[in-house]
């Protein structure tokens, strides 16, 4: 859902490329939740149906600057599978954000029917501060 709201706005929040994966994903790729694609298509997001999931690979931490887990569990994974030298900067999708009562981006797919439109408000809230908010994510994180 992240890839989806940040390519459409990736020009204005000054991105080049973006990109989704997971660590605890299955090696087999699966495509986007039918609830995520409905919830997405509500709010005016494009999602390509041809997408599929992937798992991060090693060559992830070099070809990006920066690399956002949605939650801790994620975050420690990223640290854990990163190469000892890499450029990738690492932090939480939601850090030093305020007023939003979490600091994670739970996981929809198990959770109630407005999961999918929690995460998807989350998402935007994070992107209506992107620029300003990009000092956390400093080199020495990760």
């Amino acid at each position: 859902m992240a890839e989806a709201v940040l390519r459409l706005r990736a020009a204005e929040l000054g991105l080049a490329e973006v990109n989704s994966a997971g660590v605890f994903a299955s090696s087999r790729a699966h495509p986007v939740d039918k609830r995520a694609l409905a919830v997405l298509e509500q709010r005016g997001y494009g999602m390509d149906r041809r997408w599929r999931s992937r798992k991060v690979r090693t060559e992830d931490f070099d070809k990006h600057d920066l690399i956002l887990a949605m939650d801790r569990d994620t975050l420690r994974g990223l640290r854990a599978m990163r190469p000892a030298v890499s450029p990738a900067r690492l932090g939480l999708f939601l850090a030093g954000m305020t007023g939003l009562g979490v600091d994670e981006v739970p996981d929809p797919y198990y959770g109630a029917g407005n999961a999918f439109v929690h995460v998807l408000d989350l998402i935007e809230a994070r992107v209506h501060t992107w620029p300003g908010s990009l000092a956390v994510f400093h080199r020495s994180e990760g």
